[in-house]
């Protein structure tokens, strides 16, 4: 991924600067034109301050521009100095910094306009709302604080939606914030994450796509959620003390019918990566519903509340959200097997994604529930479809259960077995874990696989513990190049000739080495070429 570098105030502050100084008025017009007709193609930040891109006009013209040394930046269209080309690129640069690109291309009235003094009374417009809204949070409800932080953020709802813009808004909304209980103040911090995260989610545009059916993130958005949600994660780390502020059930009972509401509405179409509400939903009963749970009252409650929203959902993506949080319940009571026909359920198009399917083995293992654990391994495995992810989560929660619970390992076996090929890369290497290595080869054999699909190194465990048992994999593939009849193959057999050579070695089969050389040159006399390999290789006189 692309890194991302912020432009700070200074720096933009320079760049108008810089602008003015080095470009004529009628070339900011220009570029400002080409910007807006997208002539700017495969712009790249290589390093802070360092751009490349090239600009289409008739051709394609390459654009080298340092923010540091503003003189040293070229294009190699036949323009003098610098060129429209090079202030179309910036202005590109600057819209996806969310910066205004009309004062960019006014640079020269921007730059030699005197800086407008505070106004005393719009600043004192703000002091007053940050110290009304101050005194109104701690006794207010949820949708009362989302309210107040639309009103601490309106300012930037004209800007990009970026990382830059998710600091903005955080620290607006911060600032406001007076001395809370610690679970009052861990929920405030919780929902002005949620709050961001539903704005970066928004169009920007009236009018355009619903943000949960269709509307792609932008790459600088995508860096904005992706950081907020590491945030989220990190924060509902920390346990909500329910215990000792009972007060603040109301508040945690709000928060999840938002999480309810914004899971059931997102859209569940990205391949790569988990719906982001659906995680939030999950996190807040993983983190701090379940360990606050005195009874199975709260669930039950839940499922009520789920079934109520069902006449309601006509989306096919909100129906499987639906499924998914339904099972959570079944799962937190203990109902095993409800829980899995519910995710059998919701595993159709576009599917589940793998973690949220993790999301239900990590707590068994926590808790030490292995046998419990092996059977979620079990019925969960043959869901994960997406090849786009790692499974070595999904392995090392087999290896935990069967290293405590060692009867489950058959079960192991045919669980994996039975997810190929989707499962290979696991399976194989947790076959050579248990020296398994028979049917590690017999795998590769029936897959068609050869010793040049494998490193060296792949094939040391085998060489070591089980030698024997490269004797076919080796002599198949000697056969297959050969039967490829160019010079190329021949030397590959020949380089696994020698191979062999070492194995009959190793397992004291000299006799049996010698038989096999001298039936292969025999019965391959005729391939010249593949004599000559072989005498290169000094397997034959």
């Amino acid at each position: 991924m692309q890194p991302n570098y912020v432009l700070d105030e200074a720096e933009w502050e320079k760049l108008i600067s810089d602008a003015a100084h080095y470009f004529d008025d009628l070339t900011l017009k220009r570029g400002f034109q080409y910007f807006k007709q997208k002539r700017v193609q495969t712009f790249s930040i290589s390093e802070p301050r360092k751009m490349r891109a090239l600009v289409e006009d008739g051709q394609d013209f390459s654009v080298y521009i340092n923010l540091d040394k503003f003189s040293g930046s070229y294009c190699d269209c036949a323009a003098d100095g610098l060129c429209k080309h090079i202030a179309a690129v910036l202005m590109h640069y600057a819209n996806a910094q969310g910066r205004s690109v009309a004062l960019l291309a006014n640079a020269k009235a921007t730059a030699n306009r005197p800086k407008a003094a505070a106004d005393p009374e719009e600043k004192g417009s703000r002091s007053a709302l940050l110290k009304k809204l101050s005194g109104l949070i701690p006794e207010a409800t949820i949708a009362q604080w989302h309210e107040y932080m639309q009103l601490l953020a309106a300012p930037l709802d004209h800007t990009v939606r970026n990382p830059q813009y998710a600091s903005r808004a955080m620290s607006a909304i911060h600032e406001a914030q007076p001395p809370l209980s610690p679970a009052a103040g861990r929920l405030f911090r919780l929902h002005s994450h949620l709050f961001i995260l539903e704005k970066l989610l928004q169009p920007v545009l009236p009018g355009a796509a619903n943000a949960g059916l269709g509307y792609s993130l932008g790459y600088y958005t995508a860096i904005a959620v992706s950081e907020l949600q590491t945030d989220i994660t990190g924060l509902m780390q920390q346990p909500l003390p329910l215990q000792a502020e009972p007060g603040e059930w109301p508040r945690v009972l709000e928060t999840l019918s938002y999480l309810r509401r914004k899971m059931l509405e997102e859209g569940r179409d990205r391949s790569r990566e988990q719906p982001y509400f659906s995680a939030c939903y999950d996190l807040l009963w993983r983190r701090w519903l379940s360990p606050n749970a005195d009874s199975t009252v709260l669930y039950l409650d839940e499922l009520e509340a789920l079934r109520q929203t069902e006449g309601e959902l006509t989306a096919p993506q909100s129906q499987q959200a639906l499924l998914l949080a339904e099972s959570r319940m079944y799962f937190l009571l203990g109902d095993d097997r409800a829980a899995w026909e519910l995710l059998r359920k919701a595993s159709g198009r576009p599917g589940i994604h793998p973690d949220e399917l993790l999301s239900f083995l990590a707590p068994l293992s926590a808790d030490g529930q292995w046998s419990r654990l092996a059977a979620w391994l079990a019925e969960t495995g043959p869901l994960l479809t997406s090849r786009l992810y790692n499974l070595g989560d999904y392995a090392r929660h087999w290896m935990d259960a069967v290293r405590h619970v060692p009867e489950t390992e058959p079960l192991m076996w045919d669980t994996l077995a039975a997810m190929l090929p989707l499962s290979r890369e696991i399976y194989e290497e947790l076959l050579l874990q248990h020296g398994r290595y028979q049917e590690w080869m017999d795998y590769q054999l029936a897959s068609g696989k050869t010793p040049a699909d494998f490193r060296v190194s792949d094939l040391q465990p085998l060489e070591k513990n089980a030698p024997e048992l490269l004797l076919p994999f080796y002599h198949q593939a000697v056969e297959r190049f050969v039967l490829e009849k160019n010079r190329h193959s021949y030397k590959s057999a020949v380089k696994l000739i020698k191979r062999l050579a070492k194995l009959y070695k190793k397992l004291k089969r000299d006799e049996r080495w010698e038989a096999f050389l001298e039936a292969f040159t025999s019965r391959n006399s005729r391939l010249r070429a593949l004599q000559e390999e072989l005498r290169k290789g000094k397997l034959i006189p």
